[in-house]
């Protein structure tokens, strides 16, 4: 089951890529841009864990890291332009697990939230991030993909898809599972979408569509992408 982050952040900017690089590696993710939205989707369904920026428009994020920590033990890690280290040390003491400045890099904030999970019992493999075989190439902390050094030019939902694969590279994954990963639990009977989508990804990365070499078909199971 996929781990459930609540990434608090009321730059729009900011939270897109959050959202689409916590998706990427596989979080299920939810998103307030204030308090109180965010005190509220707590309190409705708890995540394994936080991600939270300090300057939000009702008030200030180390308030939120009080009123969790009287409840709630779930890794908090906050990302912020604050460099202050009488602030860093305030959310600490208050609970926060970390503490990421920003600018930041994606990995970074991976391999934080890897070590708060960890520090609760829940131990992540570390982040599959570039995949190569061939002529084939796929950054995905750069959101990149390259066939014979030229970038390919994927949809969203096509290097979801592919993303998703990468991070199983070598192992198959279910229909239902990448169904349920990329578009949704609602879209599990949606078949049709990883055949239009999977003919459109060899269209795009494979040297003969019909024989792929990448993406590799398992009959009534579902699909993987080789590594050899």
């Amino acid at each position: 089951m996929s781990l459930r982050v609540l990434v608090v952040e009321d730059d729009s900017e900011i939270r897109a890529l959050l959202h689409t690089a916590l998706t990427v590696e596989g979080f299920k993710v939810q998103s307030a841009v204030s308090l109180r939205e965010a005190a509220a989707l707590l309190q409705h369904r708890p995540p394994d864990v936080v991600v939270l920026d300090l300057g939000l428009p009702d008030g200030d994020g180390l308030q939120l890291v009080r009123d969790v920590r009287l409840h709630s033990s779930v890794p908090i890690v906050v990302v912020s332009a604050r460099h202050q280290e009488a602030q860093k040390i305030a959310l600490l003491d208050a609970g926060a697990d970390d503490y990421l400045t920003k600018p930041f890099s994606v990995g970074e904030l991976l391999a934080r939230i890897r070590v708060a999970l960890r520090h609760r019992g829940t131990t992540l493999a570390a982040a599959v991030t570039v995949h190569e075989l061939g002529e084939l190439k796929i950054d995905l902390e750069k959101h990149v993909v390259t066939r014979y050094g030229e970038p390919v030019h994927l949809t969203p939902t096509e290097f979801r898809l592919l993303a998703r694969l990468v991070r199983s590279a070598g192992r198959v994954v279910t229909h239902r599972q990448l169904l349920t990963d990329v578009w949704g639990p609602e879209y599990t009977e949606h078949t049709h979408y990883l055949r239009l989508y999977m003919a459109q990804l060899r269209a795009k990365i494979e040297h003969v569509p019909a024989e792929p070499r990448h993406l590799l078909t398992e009959t009534g199971v579902g699909y993987r992408l080789a590594t050899d």
